[in-house]
């Protein structure tokens, strides 16, 4: 029954909110992250699909996604603490992205907005929302949601997929799209998402 599963949630969530104290020095109390311009970046964790976050800590602790900063953390769960982790973010509210600046003029963001929106058919490139679904706000555990995510931390994320260095998507979708794109187009599409609300819990 959903009161069952929202008291086994509650639990959950209690759990997972002390096993997370070892996340929020990087990831933030408010599960938000944090980007350093020019520098490293640290997603948002908050309100993402729980069933994501869980395949990202095994594939961590696997090997499959390498991360030098997270491979120890990852260690240190067992499933049942990386379902507890991951419940408890996704239960954190989304945070506000309303007055995000990013590294792009107007004509960038426009280029940003058609890639994510559209695509671009000519260069074989998919739109983000074609797989990230409406308002790129996330699909099932394959398609993280990544409007309102950090600029610095999708760039990175495409570019490690672009030269293979990130590898743990379902059949090469994120590689074949990424290796399609230039820095332009990285760029824009990383201002555009990270300009975006994350979504709203109702």
């Amino acid at each position: 029954s959903p009161a069952a599963f929202a008291q086994d949630d509650a639990a959950a969530i209690e759990r997972g909110k002390n096993a997370a104290m070892v996340c929020i020095a990087c990831h933030q109390a408010n599960g938000g992250g944090m980007s350093i311009p020019g520098g490293e970046s640290w997603p948002r964790l908050a309100g993402q699909d729980r069933d994501y976050l869980v395949s990202q800590l095994k594939a961590f602790k696997e090997g499959t996604r390498d991360n030098i900063s997270m491979k120890p953390f990852s260690m240190m769960l067992n499933d049942d603490q990386m379902m507890d982790v991951a419940i408890y973010f996704e239960s954190l509210p989304f945070p506000d992205t309303t007055n995000v600046t990013v590294n792009a003029d107007d004509e960038l963001l426009a280029h940003g907005q058609k890639l994510v929106e559209h695509g671009d058919w000519d260069r074989y490139i998919v739109s983000c929302q074609s797989c990230h679904g409406p308002g790129s706000q996330g699909v099932g555990h394959f398609f993280p949601n990544i409007a309102g995510q950090h600029e610095g931390y999708i760039a990175a994320q495409l570019k490690h997929w672009q030269d293979g260095s990130r590898k743990n998507d379902p059949q090469d979708l994120m590689g074949s799209i990424a290796r399609r794109m230039n820095d332009r187009d990285i760029q824009a599409v990383s201002a555009w998402l990270a300009k975006q609300e994350a979504g709203s819990k109702e």
